[in-house]
């Protein structure tokens, strides 16, 4: 295979530009959607697992209450038992070891009420946050299913012309050797706009705008080298190098 002319060279950078960014422009009527839609999946998946982790501590706390009113029946009934006890002692040594079991009984009683005082209110605050987790993560699926429908809705107007450019970007890559594209995808992952190849129009280049000196507007018609504007870094090439001229979109501010 014969080598590559400078010209055809840069004749084949301007053409995978003039694809690329007409794919730019299928992204930007995307607009912020695709990061939108992942923020919102990230966040629900954050919101799941703490809902899921609340939901079990407000299990845990209703199975420590359930405990402890089961200690409460069980001390009740001791309590019973011990007072129909009292009634047949035959010395004041049992009528005293079944007073002071009562009284433990008792006390343990306070003490369950207490601790299931005490685990309500924090049932309730658990509740309380478990609810409006809830509600958010409600509102965050709504709206995420909202984002998915609107950005599906773009995504099939633009697939097929998307698919178009993609094969003819790969097709135009496949003719430029491998130092030059390297050169190109740097250049476009520098600006926002990705634009690396650049035009000279009213002695200007086309990226930066600032003015490119005689000299070098001279060779870039020449088309003998691969020139880079002195300001901004991106390959210049002269506005007729192809038989029709594609205006390029200004770079976003």
């Amino acid at each position: 295979m014969a080598e590559l002319t400078v010209e055809e060279k840069l004749k084949g950078l301007y053409q995978l530009q003039l694809v690329d960014s007409q794919l730019d422009e299928l992204g930007i009527l995307q607009g912020e959607l695709p990061m939108e839609v992942r923020d919102l999946e990230d966040e629900i998946a954050g919101l799941e697992t703490r809902r899921r982790r609340m939901h079990e501590q407000v299990e845990d706390i209703e199975i420590e209450i359930s405990r402890y009113q089961s200690n409460i029946q069980e001390a009740t009934a001791l309590i019973e038992r011990y007072t129909k006890q009292s009634d047949n002692v035959k010395n004041n040594r049992e009528f005293e070891a079944l007073t002071k079991e009562l009284e433990m009984q008792k006390l343990d009683i306070q003490l369950f009420e207490k601790k299931i005082r005490e685990a309500t209110v924090g049932l309730e605050a658990k509740k309380e946050t478990f609810n409006a987790t809830e509600e958010r993560l409600n509102a965050k699926k709504e709206n995420l299913a909202a984002k998915k429908i609107e950005l599906e809705k773009i995504q099939e107007k633009t697939a097929k012309a998307e698919e178009k450019l993609r094969r003819k970007s790969d097709r135009t890559r496949k003719k430029i050797d491998a130092r030059l594209l390297k050169a190109y995808d740097k250049i476009r992952k520098s600006y926002r706009n990705g634009l690396a190849v650049v035009t000279v129009n009213r002695s200007s280049c086309g990226g930066c705008y600032n003015k490119v000196p005689p000299q070098l507007q001279l060779e870039t018609t020449m088309r003998k080298k691969v020139l880079v504007c002195e300001h901004c870094g991106r390959i210049l090439v002269d506005s007729t190098i192809l038989e029709k001229k594609v205006e390029e979109p200004a770079e976003a501010a």
